[in-house]
């Protein structure tokens, strides 16, 4: 039997909207790193030890710099420490010795208030995956994954928090940064399968399961995940190059960069390829609702690439930096979609959870 009462809609409705707040953050992300905000709040979860940061440095101590580079010093010291006793000796001593560590960013009000900005949607998206676990707790009675996918969404959005207090503490040490972005789009797919999983009995298989369709659009999936962590590896070292250029000559950027950005920009060309043979694959199954979902795949596609093309031979416009971020989550988030749609519209999905909420 099968029943579209309150609780039913009440988990779909705020699983669809802490997707929705998953991608603005990403996006709000992409702003703090594309305006050097990073660092506008020194310590974590506080800013500037309180709760709502000031709006000028006369608010601060004299001696400010020093005393929030000894805390995040001493902060690292004891994460190390711990490193150090679970085996990993090498990582210990990377975080021992980075030097990034010991640099202190001056006061920067604007900056101040867009990493803080960042946070608060941060605190928005724990409050509303909270709210999914609750609602998510009816599924118990009849599909007990959908709950455990939200709970564990919830532990990786602490995770997440107490990575982003590592980033801070460790003055954006690249590494960190790449882990903080691969949780996120992990984060985005638990709960996408989640929300998904949960309506499955609405949607109706009408055709074959495809082997090489399951295993075309993963690899598509998965080539975009490893594309996202390389142009994170590609930021990071924009980031480097910016520092030691001051922030100027910008069309000279680009020149200074390393191996990971031509993988990247060479790699998006097998993407492409990946990308046009799923669509026809795709559009052979003459399906309504995946046809649709393609058509948005492929519309972020072009986009993505036109936005990697004018930052390439356009000196990486700051304002196009967090838009091409976030395209691409997106676009994952759109292939991770089809993947799950595909599985449930297919007759190999006909035994499929009885949703009974009440």
């Amino acid at each position: 039997m099968i029943d579209k009462s309150f609780p039913y809609k009440r988990f779909r409705n705020i699983g669809v909207l802490t997707v929705l707040a998953v991608y603005f953050l990403i996006l709000v992300g992409g702003i703090v790193r594309s305006t050097g905000s990073g660092m506008g709040c020194p310590d974590w979860p506080k800013c500037f030890g309180s709760w709502i940061p000031p709006t000028d440095v006369s608010q601060l101590p004299d001696d400010y710099l020093e005393v929030y580079k000894e805390q995040r010093v001493e902060k690292n010291k004891r994460l190390a420490g711990v490193l150090d006793n679970i085996g990993f000796d090498k990582a210990a001593g990377e975080l021992r010795d980075h030097p990034l560590q010991h640099i202190e960013t001056d006061f920067n009000v604007t900056k101040t208030w867009i990493e803080y900005i960042n946070r608060l949607v941060g605190a928005v998206i724990g409050i509303l995956i909270f709210l999914t676990v609750l609602y998510a707790i009816p599924y118990l009675k009849t599909d007990k994954t959908v709950f455990f996918l939200s709970f564990l969404s919830f532990v990786l959005v602490g995770v997440q928090g107490w990575l982003g207090s590592i980033v801070v503490s460790t003055n954006l040490l690249p590494v960190t940064i790449t882990i903080h972005m691969a949780l996120a789009l992990v984060l985005v797919a638990l709960l996408q399968y989640a929300v998904i999983r949960s309506q499955s009995a609405f949607i109706v298989p009408r055709f074959d399961a495809s082997k090489q369709m399951f295993f075309v659009i993963g690899l598509v999936a998965a080539a975009t995940f490893v594309q996202i962590l390389i142009g994170t590896q590609v930021r990071e070292e924009v980031d480097i190059v910016a520092s030691e250029m001051n922030g100027s000559n910008r069309d000279l950027w680009v020149d200074q960069l390393g191996s990971s950005f031509y993988i990247h920009r060479s790699f998006s060309i097998l993407l492409l390829v990946l990308h046009l043979y799923m669509a026809y694959l795709i559009y052979k199954l003459r399906d309504r609702q995946l046809s649709m979902m393609t058509n948005w795949m492929l519309v972020l596609l072009v986009a993505e690439i036109a936005f990697g093309v004018i930052m390439a031979y356009f000196a990486i416009p700051a304002f196009l930096q967090p838009l091409h971020l976030t395209i691409a989550t997106l676009l994952f988030g759109v292939q991770f979609l089809i993947l799950i749609f595909y599985y449930y519209a297919s007759k190999k999905a006909v035994e499929k959870p009885v949703v009974v909420l009440s």
